[in-house]
């Protein structure tokens, strides 16, 4: 193996090394200089380490460095050696994220140092060598999720809930970790024995050698470096709360435009449709795409074009008070901190309702869900599973788990799913054996022990009161939706009776400030829009989510326009 090709034990991108792994010509090379600095570093000097912040994309003009994996336990493993005309970097170089690397110097080295601005300016101004650089920085991201040795270790039982919540997390957020089993492990076990965690607890060690125990989603954040902790103090000319499809598309088509963006979502990019396991009717994409990769694109696009992404980052409130017309917004964060902003694009989606079921909070991450990814699948391997729901999302879950799981009760209220899901998915359930349809149906009952988890559910049929219980190993609710609209309640925004936002000529009269004529996506309060399921009328689907934030960026520039010019 050539010292310049990194071995990458990864099974799926055998084939893609040359993508990974490109070498720049000379004359690419000399191109490029004009976007970064030269900086010279002796033998072994460390040029990045991980868990800690560097400055940016490494290229390589001289020498070797060399590549490995450290994790918080102090094991080391090589990757591989580059040299001239390759660089070192993978997708959070783009918004300056801690490296999930170290890299050494191997001989005397000469690099080319781009920071996160330097590197994003290359990536639009070279086009045909930006192309060629994003691919391999998403190809790196992937290998390194892939690989199961870098970013945080996660040790618990393999099967522990609080181990499977914070996994599925790191996972919504595309962030890689590995899980270390004490009973396998002795660096584990011995990290469980000294910090005095119990069987059910998860200790987590970051990259940088932070030490937390049960950490929640935020503090397991700040600790990977997912978030900053400095103030910020510029004037955004858009803050979009929500990170799924409608919001994705906002930041993108906002921030190719020249708009200073910064998109905020609670818990992860993708919103619901980042829990589709397969969207096959979808402009473009004839075989099909994944929610959470579709919207991993689209967040790797948006920072691309320079969107900065506050993820997680739980909003608190719209601050719509002005100090004058036309004057600044401020949306407020659980953390005390605020946004200034010139406009306000509300993307905050809907979540799924949860049922009127006795103990549901009891089994919630301990075999209920609201989500279905292959971490709930593979604990759902060979089991009986239910599912609750009866629209397009239920039916790709159902399909997915359907691989994994024994047997899949999917139980609707209706009479069918023809007024609810799409015909290629109603089709696919009928010809898959082991989904059974349960029409009429609701869910009633759930059986287990709150710590050990669930292990059974009952449903009744409506009409008959027939009662069914089965030894089920996981419950899947993708019931109805409400907007997440509770943060705008101080602002005065108009919403319908179900709490979605109204929007130009769907408010009534009398809604809109005097002498503002909101435009189609625009709120009752001037500079705030609404795109997505939390608008009232959205058609709730992607495709549709996706047009709504690319057409809110002319209102918004429209609305930019109006504005006093900044003193």
């Amino acid at each position: 193996m050539a010292d310049n090709a990194p071995y990458t034990p990864y099974s799926t991108l055998h084939n893609r090394q040359a993508q990974m792994y490109p070498v720049l010509t000379d004359e690419e090379l000399q191109r490029i200089q004009r976007f970064g600095v030269i900086r010279q570093h002796a033998d072994g000097e460390r040029l990045f380490a991980v868990g800690e912040s560097g400055p940016g994309m490494f290229v390589v003009l001289q020498g070797q460095v060399a590549i490995s994996h450290r994790d918080g336990l102090g094991r080391t493993r090589p990757v591989g050696v580059q040299g001239r005309g390759q660089f070192l970097a993978e997708a959070g170089q783009l918004s300056g994220r801690p490296a999930m690397v170290d890299g050494d110097a191997v001989g005397p080295v000469e690099v080319l140092v781009m920071s996160p601005e330097q590197l994003r300016a290359l990536i639009i101004a070279e086009a045909d060598l930006g192309e060629r650089m994003v691919r391999a920085l998403i190809l790196r991201r992937v290998a390194l999720i892939e690989s199961g040795i870098s970013g945080p270790v996660l040790i618990g039982a393999p099967r522990g809930h609080a181990l499977l919540a914070l996994q599925g997390f790191l996972a919504r957020n595309a962030q890689p970790h590995h899980v270390a089993d004490p009973a396998d492990d002795p660096a584990a076990a011995a990290m469980v024995l000294q910090y005095g965690a119990s069987a059910t607890d998860v200790v987590v060690v970051c990259a940088n050698g932070t030490v937390l125990v049960n950490p929640s989603e935020p503090a397991l954040a700040r600790c990977l470096g997912m978030v900053g902790s400095a103030e910020r103090l510029a004037t955004y000319d858009v803050v979009i709360v929500g990170a799924g499809p409608a919001g994705l598309s906002t930041a993108v088509y906002a921030a190719s435009e020249g708009l200073r963006v910064a998109v905020l979502d609670c818990r992860a990019h993708g919103g619901q449709a980042g829990a589709s396991a397969r969207i096959e009717n979808y402009l473009g994409f004839p075989t099909g795409i994944t929610g959470q990769a579709l919207a991993g694109r689209a967040f790797v696009q948006a920072q691309k074009f320079g969107a900065e992404m506050l993820i997680p980052a739980e909003v608190a409130g719209l601050d719509c008070s002005r100090d004058q017309p036309g004057g600044e917004l401020a949306v407020r964060l659980s953390d005390g901190s605020r946004l200034r902003a010139r406009s306000v694009v509300i993307a905050s989606g809907a979540r799924y309702r949860r049922p009127a079921v006795p103990r549901l909070e009891q089994f919630e991450g301990k075999g209920v869900s609201y989500w279905a990814s292959a971490l709930e699948a593979r604990g759902c391997t060979q089991a009986e599973v239910a599912l609750v729901g009866g629209g397009n999302s239920a039916g790709q879950a159902a399909v997915f788990l359907s691989q994994h799981a024994s047997q899949v009760h999917m139980l609707v209220r209706g009479p069918g799913l023809a007024a609810t899901m799409s015909r290629y998915l109603i089709d696919r359930i009928e010809a898959t054996p082991n989904i059974h349809l349960c029409t009429r149906t609701e869910l009633t009952e759930l059986h287990g022990d709150p710590v050990a988890g669930l292990d059974a559910a009952s449903w009744r049929h409506r009409d008959s009161g027939e009662a069914v219980t089965r030894p089920v190993r996981g419950v899947f609710l993708f019931v109805g939706a409400e907007p997440e609209t509770r943060w705008l309640k101080d602002c005065g925004v108009a919403v319908d009776a179900n709490g979605f936002v109204l929007t130009g000529a769907g408010l009534p009269a009398g809604a809109a400030k005097p002498g503002n004529v909101p435009s189609a996506l625009e709120s009752s309060i001037p500079g705030v829009f609404a795109v997505g399921d939390v608008r009232a009328g959205s058609v709730k689907r992607v495709g549709g989510a996706i047009g709504e934030g690319a057409a809110v960026v002319a209102a918004i520039h429209q609305y930019l326009a109006g504005l006093p010019a900044a003193a």
